[in-house]
């Protein structure tokens, strides 16, 4: 009888056992949780290019920090920014788009845990608070998942312009170099309103640049990493004046210092070259690619030297012209700007996308010639094709869904 109860005791004290597990794993499903944002290294683990860049013609779309601002919602959580981008890559996808370019870090700072930029304010409406998640950790997984390419669109000189973003944290590199008198022309400052923007010309920080791309790739299994086409602000000689007659005085005697221009391309270039260094350092199948505005000699006069780019190796992989101009344009006719972009492309190693401006389809600008016909993006696809480009990227995701682009969006989907 003993023995009897013994067993009895065992099987009652194993059922409440049961039924305990049983209940802690209903309440656990039961209760709404934020969900957990994948870690860097969680994410390192997913494979780093979902779509081999030398075998599929690229059709990527820009995602502009606008379209990922949490800034101005009253639901800022993670939850909020997960269901905002999983619609970006559902749209994207729909409309037949294969890679993402997105903005990571518009003004010097970053939508990612950084060591040397602060969090953007486009997280939460402050720069610098920890938003309490990883986007870029969430960002590249979301494209992954869904088949989708993700290169990392980074602004590499741009601190703050007209005020935006209003306010600079403490920590922003801008506001701890000026209290030192060592590091205090490692930043420009051009107006008092027009902007604030790092240095090129100063070798620690085009190291301080690229060892924040470094931070990226290392981290991150992007496919690629972009700058776009802001580089010096302007053709003034007062921008940097201070730094010219630095380098002009340490040109050695008898020799002649480079023109401003010249010098200040030769400032973009150590820095791409570097970036470009880096970046295969870290991860070789990463790729590095610039968008210079379509108008060459605006390029130059930004120090974006173009030419050398897509006749070097060593630069980058790729280049994307923003042609954001019609076949009826005057001064810069679409089909004019693509042969010429196509012919400055001498190295068989870079790939040519075509910027192409999905945002004035079906609008005003450009003296309404936008509005002359509805398969002007379509017929750019076409061209761009017969002249052998590598592929497309459209400017912007928004646009894709927007009523003034609604048909010329339909008759793109029907040649893509």
């Amino acid at each position: 009888m003993k023995k009897l109860f013994s067993t009895y005791s065992i099987l009652i004290a194993l059922g409440f056992l049961v039924l305990v597990v049983l209940v802690s794993m209903w309440l656990k499903n039961s209760i709404k949780q934020e969900p957990s944002s994948p870690t860097a290294s969680q994410v390192s683990a997913l494979e780093s290019s979902v779509l081999p860049m030398e075998t599929a013609e690229m059709k990527a779309v820009w995602v502009p920090y606008l379209s990922l601002d949490m800034s101005r919602e009253s639901d800022q959580s993670e939850t909020a920014f997960r269901k905002k981008f999983d619609a970006i890559v559902a749209g994207a996808k729909n409309k037949g788009m294969n890679a993402l370019i997105v903005q990571v870090r518009p003004f010097g700072d970053a939508l990612y845990p950084s060591e040397r930029f602060p969090w953007s304010g486009i997280l939460t409406g402050t720069q610098g608070v920890n938003p309490g998640y990883d986007p870029l950790a969430y960002m590249v997984q979301a494209a992954h998942r869904e088949g989708l390419q993700f290169h990392a669109w980074v602004n590499p000189l741009r601190i703050q312009v007209k005020s935006s973003p209003s306010i600079l944290s403490a920590d922003n590199p801008y506001n701890l170099w000026k209290n030192d008198p060592q590091k205090a022309a490692w930043t420009l400052d051009w107006g008092e309103t027009s902007g604030k923007y790092y240095n090129p010309a100063k070798e620690e920080v085009r190291q301080y640049i690229a060892d924040g791309i470094s931070e990226i790739v290392s981290k991150y299994p992007v496919d690629g990493v972009q700058f776009d086409d802001y580089f010096y602000p302007t053709t003034s000689s007062e921008f940097d004046k201070s730094s010219y007659e630095e380098y002009c005085q340490s040109v050695a005697s008898g020799s002649t210092p480079l023109s401003l221009p010249e010098w200040r391309k030769s400032n973009i270039n150590a820095l791409v070259s570097l970036v470009y260094r880096q970046i295969k350092a870290a991860n070789p199948q990463v790729v590095f690619g610039i968008s210079p505005q379509g108008n060459i000699q605006n390029d130059e006069n930004m120090g974006a030297d173009v030419r050398t780019w897509c006749s070097t190796s060593g630069y980058l992989d790729y280049i994307c012209p923003q042609l954001y101009v019609n076949f009826e344009n005057t001064y810069l006719p679409f089909d004019k700007a693509a042969q010429t972009w196509r012919d400055l492309v001498t190295n068989p190693e870079i790939k040519l996308y075509y910027g192409i401006g999905l945002y004035k389809a079906g609008s005003d600008v450009d003296n309404g010639t936008w509005k002359n016909a509805d398969d002007i993006l379509a017929r750019q696809v076409t061209l761009g094709r017969d002249l052998k480009g590598d592929g497309f990227m459209f400017y912007a995701y928004d646009y894709l869904e927007n009523p003034h682009t609604k048909t010329e969006v339909e008759n793109v989907m029907k040649v893509l």
